[in-house]
C-alpha cells in the first residue's frame, strides 16, 4: 500500500532520501517511455507513495520535471573532468565536447528534456555553463578564439546537440562515427585558429596587435579610434598594474 512519507514528520534526511527515490524512478520512467510517460500517478505508484507526497515535495509534475532536469546537469557535471591549468585549451575544448556528447548518447530522454526546453535553465545548467564559459575565456587569452565568446559558446552548444539529436534520430544501421568527429571538428575550425592571434601572453602583446590593425578599421569614428590608439599605447608601454598593490 502506497505510504505517505510526511505523515510522521520525517527527518530532513529521511525526506531527501524520498526526493531521490522519485527522482530516480522519474528518470526510468522518462527513458523507458518518454515525457509522457511521467505523470504524478505513474511517479508515485512506481515509487510505493501517495501523490500528495509528490505535491509536496515539488509542488507539481512540472517542479518534478524541473527537479529531474537539475539532477540531469549535476550528473553531467560531475561526468566531466575540469583542469584547472590545461596546457592545450584546444584539446580542452574536444574533450569537453565529446563528454557532452557520450552523455546526451548515453542518456537520450534525459538530454531530451535538459536540452529541448529552454526553460529549464537550472542552477547546475548555469554552472555547466560557466564552465563553458572559463574554457572559451582560456581561448580568448591564449589568442585561439575566431569568434566572440558569447558567440563561440552558441556554436559549441549547436553542433553538441545536434551532433546527439541527429544520431539519435538515425536507423542504427545508418549511424556513421564520421558524423561526429566531422561536426567536431567544424566546430573546432569555426571557432578557433590554427595559430595564436597575439603570440605575446598578456595585455601588452594583445594592445600592441589592436593596435597595428586600427588604420584598417571603418568602425570607430575619428574620435573613437584616437581615444583607442591612446588606451592601446598605454598598455602597450607597460606592464598591467596590480590594482591591489
Amino acid at each position: 500500500m502506497p505510504v505517505d512519507p510526511d505523515a510522521a514528520g520525517p527527518s530532513a534526511t529521511a525526506r531527501e532520501q524520498t526526493r531521490r527515490r522519485i527522482i530516480d524512478v522519474a528518470i526510468d520512467l522518462l527513458e523507458r517511455g518518454g515525457r509522457d510517460a511521467i505523470t504524478t500517478r505513474a511517479v508515485a505508484d512506481a515509487a510505493g507513495l501517495q501523490p500528495p507526497a509528490l505535491y509536496r515535495l515539488f509542488g507539481d509534475k512540472e517542479g518534478l520535471l524541473d527537479a529531474v532536469a537539475e539532477h540531469g546537469f549535476t550528473r553531467f557535471l560531475a561526468a566531466k573532468h575540469i583542469d584547472p591549468d590545461p596546457q592545450d585549451p584546444i584539446k580542452e575544448l574536444r574533450v569537453g565536447w565529446d563528454i557532452a556528447v557520450e552523455f546526451g548518447l548515453a542518456n537520450p530522454a534525459l538530454y531530451a528534456l535538459m536540452y529541448a526546453e529552454p526553460a529549464r535553465s537550472t542552477t547546475a545548467f548555469r554552472a555547466g555553463l560557466q564552465l563553458l564559459m572559463e574554457r572559451i575565456r582560456r581561448l580568448a587569452v591564449a589568442g585561439r578564439l575566431r569568434v566572440e565568446e558569447g558567440l563561440a559558446a552558441q556554436i559549441i552548444h549547436a553542433t553538441a546537440r545536434g551532433a546527439v539529436l541527429t544520431w539519435l534520430s538515425l536507423p542504427e544501421s545508418q549511424r556513421d562515427p564520421a558524423l561526429l568527429l566531422e561536426l567536431r571538428e567544424a566546430m573546432i575550425i569555426t571557432v578557433t585558429t590554427q595559430e595564436p592571434a597575439v603570440r605575446e601572453q598578456g595585455p601588452a602583446g594583445a594592445a600592441r596587435a589592436l593596435r597595428a590593425a586600427l588604420p584598417d578599421q571603418s568602425v570607430l569614428s575619428r574620435a573613437e579610434q584616437r581615444l583607442l590608439t591612446e588606451w592601446l599605447d598605454r598598455l602597450s608601454a607597460r606592464p598591467a598594474l596590480d590594482p591591489d598593490a
